[in-house]
């Protein structure tokens, strides 16, 4: 009875290990984040001179597999020779979902140059069965590792959001027969 206790403290303590607070997430594992960008609102207002367009209400982005919904977005863009997005900011109600995963935050910073998604406060990372939380979430679209802390972070308008500065998370076991 002891051993197998051991062994299954061992085994969370392994799964911990793997998917806690540096967790290689398979949420963005091979994302195009080259794929084209659509979205859907409420109301989109483009300021051409700022290289923004800001959009709110229900917004509704895709990429490639990812989608990403959230109160309202600004889109950061250059125009050389035609239109690159460099930047997705989203505040309300984020959610990232892709391939059955979901992130959810107050507030995500998609840097599509440097191919990282960043989720702060009030984070929950959910994959087939397994839930994180946490103050920041960061996925590497480069790599598929996506790590979670329970650091405060800087929100919408100034505010700081904290989850008491822990990780906290459930893991699914298999069942296994007993003997």
């Amino acid at each position: 009875m002891k051993s197998s206790l051991l062994l299954a403290l061992g085994s969370a303590a392994l799964t911990l290990t793997a998917l806690g607070v540096t967790a290689q997430a398979q949420l963005m594992r091979g994302h195009d984040s080259n794929a084209p960008v659509n979205f859907s609102a409420d109301r989109i207002e483009v300021q051409d001179r700022a290289d923004r367009v800001l959009v709110s209400g229900n917004v509704h982005v895709t990429q490639a597999d990812l989608t990403l919904d959230s109160t309202r977005m600004t889109v950061a863009y250059r125009n050389a020779g035609g239109i690159q997005i460099d930047r997705i900011d989203a505040a309300g109600n984020v959610r990232i979902v892709r391939q059955g995963d979901t992130a959810r935050g107050d507030v995500a910073i998609y840097d599509l140059n440097a191919k990282i998604i960043t989720l702060l406060g009030n984070v929950e990372l959910m994959q087939q069965g397994n839930r994180l939380t946490g103050g920041r979430l960061t996925m590497d679209l480069n790599t598929g590792r996506s790590t979670v802390d329970g650091r405060a972070a800087a929100g919408a308008g100034g505010t700081t959001t904290s989850s008491g500065g822990r990780v906290s998370g459930t893991f699914t076991v298999p069942q296994r027969e007993s003997k």
